[in-house]
């Protein structure tokens, strides 16, 4: 998912400062965490995003620089980003390095086809001048390495800096974009809009965010039996603190909740459905408003048919975390995800290195794994429950300090 404090970690990984910025110490006691994969910061890539896996255990995934593709990317040196794969024995293979241009720079999320083709999307690059460094793509990377460029925005009515990405069941492609769209509104950079993807090439508008009650900046996508989309908007809603929204497929949006920034949460990090017509997300602050500095640690919320909303967790910015994402549901209506800081370990600057986490249905928090330090990984960015039941990740840190993969037992 995208989300803000992800481009506070990108910003610094760009900038060369997270190396002296962490101020991280050792690494962590809890002997279940294994890094599968270090990055050395070169060809193999920098800040390793989202990780998906395939059926024979191979994980797939993208950092948001480095590669061997280009060197004119933000401060200069530091590459357009990779997509890569990694054998279960930890082996990397770089599928793809991004040149900056009109095949895209910095790439988010992936989805896997049957085919074993790749589709994913490009923060920016794509060769539009409206945007800085390009509006971003959608693209298509065949088993071969081979990418295909299926779309560019060009940051107008189409939008621009595109975040995730789902599949229906008529094989067309939905997302969103952070900005672009309607672009008189949110300071003529538009509040971001939902996107469709045919099967034919061809790009659709299909809502445009308003700014205003209706949302701004909306993120991860679900589809639920009827073909309406389902998402959240990180900020906007009367309160700007987000919203949580359904479109139909017709294009017509309604606003199912509207956070208000208090105990009830801040800043909407995408859904997941239960199957029964209940949904569940993570607001990245509010929640005990005593803590973070006043803003809230965060929340996990459970959002009902009706739409009652209640608040599961409040995080406190202590050994429970702080600034939660990453949501996974499982068939027991537990809850995992990670926070991004928190925990036990010395990250001083960010409170807590991060950690990963339960929910049990009642809302009782259990912390799976702290982060102890940048070492063995710190500052998760990405959670993925694998097919051995395990879960697998990435962070900041590593033995080369520009990330890791890692797995934890379950």
């Amino acid at each position: 998912m995208l989300r803000r404090l992800d481009l506070a970690r990108r910003s610094l990984m760009a900038s060369g400062a997270a190396l002296t910025m962490l101020m991280c110490g050792g690494a962590g006691s809890n002997s279940s965490e294994k890094v599968l994969y270090s990055f050395q910061g070169g060809a193999d890539g920098i800040d390793p995003e989202s990780i998906i896996e395939n059926k024979s255990g191979n994980f797939y995934g993208t950092t948001f620089q480095g590669g061997a593709g280009g060197a004119d990317c933000q401060n200069g040196s530091n590459g357009c980003g990779t997509v890569f794969e990694l054998a279960a024995d930890g082996t990397e293979k770089v599928l793809h390095s991004f040149t900056g241009g009109s095949d895209g720079t910095f790439p988010l999320s992936l989805i896997l086809e049957k085919t074993g083709d790749l589709y994913g999307t490009t923060l920016n690059g794509g060769g539009s001048t409206n945007c800085y460094e390009g509006c971003g793509t959608v693209f298509e990377l065949a088993s071969d390495g081979t990418e295909t460029v299926l779309h560019a925005f060009k940051g107008g009515a189409d939008g621009g800096y595109p975040s995730t990405l789902i599949r229906d069941k008529n094989g067309d492609l939905y997302g969103t974009t952070q900005g672009g769209g309607n672009m008189a509104d949110c300071d003529g950079y538009g509040c971001g809009a939902v996107f469709k993807l045919k099967q034919n090439g061809k790009t659709a508008t299909v809502y445009a965010f308003q700014g205003g009650t209706d949302g701004t900046n909306p993120d991860w996508l679900i589809i639920d039996s009827s073909g309406n989309l389902l998402g959240t908007t990180y900020s906007g809603g009367g309160a700007d603190c987000g919203t949580v929204f359904r479109i139909t497929p017709e294009g017509s949006e309604s606003v199912i909740s509207t956070f208000q920034g208090g105990s009830d949460g801040c800043n909407a990090e995408g859904l997941l459905a239960d199957g029964s017509g209940d949904f569940y997300g993570a607001t990245e602050s509010g929640g005990n408003m005593a803590d973070c500095d006043g803003f809230g640690c965060g929340t996990v919320f459970e959002l009902g048919a009706d739409g009652t909303k209640t608040v599961l967790h409040a995080f406190t910015g202590g050994s429970d975390g702080a600034y939660p994402g990453g949501l996974i549901l499982d068939k027991t209506g537990g809850i995992y995800g990670f926070t991004q800081r928190g925990g036990t370990g010395t990250c001083k600057v960010y409170e807590g290195c991060g950690t990963v986490f339960k929910l049990a249905p009642d809302g009782t928090e259990t912390v799976l794994f702290a982060f102890g330090g940048c070492k063995r990984g710190c500052l998760p960015g990405w959670l993925l429950k694998g097919r051995n039941g395990g879960f697998y990740g990435s962070a900041f840190g590593g033995t080369y300090k520009y990330g890791i993969v890692f797995s934890i037992k379950n």
